[in-house]
């Protein structure tokens, strides 16, 4: 389990210039990972989030599951699988210490997210 930060990867899908301001959506189609927003300059949050989310959740449980993965599954369904972020002036609005994160809980795997730009809302 890991929290991804690809912060970069998004901000490199807009072109400053010429993109406006607008909403970015993000999807991610895979059942046993997810998306959020948070602190991205300790990487101690990373940790203390995984660490949380498997003591809620532990893997310990008789979960019926054949794959053996359902923390996993619990996991994506709390975090969930997409974010709206604003968009202003062709950049990414993230407050401060934000940063966002691909949340992978049953991996490595190859994964993919989906985006949809929406340009020009008021």
């Amino acid at each position: 389990m890991e929290l991804i930060d690809i912060t970069d990867e998004i901000k490199s899908l807009l072109k400053p210039g010429a993109i406006g301001m607008g909403l970015l959506y993000l999807f991610n189609p895979h059942t046993t990972a997810g998306l959020t927003v948070n602190e991205g300059a300790d990487p101690a949050v990373r940790e203390d989030i995984i660490a949380g989310l498997s003591a809620f959740i532990p893997a310990s449980l008789p979960f019926k599951h054949a794959e053996g993965n359902s923390p996993a599954h619990i996991m994506a369904s709390l975090i969930g699988s997409s974010l709206t972020l604003f968009v202003e002036n062709g950049r990414l609005v993230l407050g401060q210490w934000q940063r966002v994160f691909f949340c992978e809980f049953d991996g490595p795997r190859n994964r993919h997210i989906l985006w949809r730009f929406a340009a020009n809302l008021s």
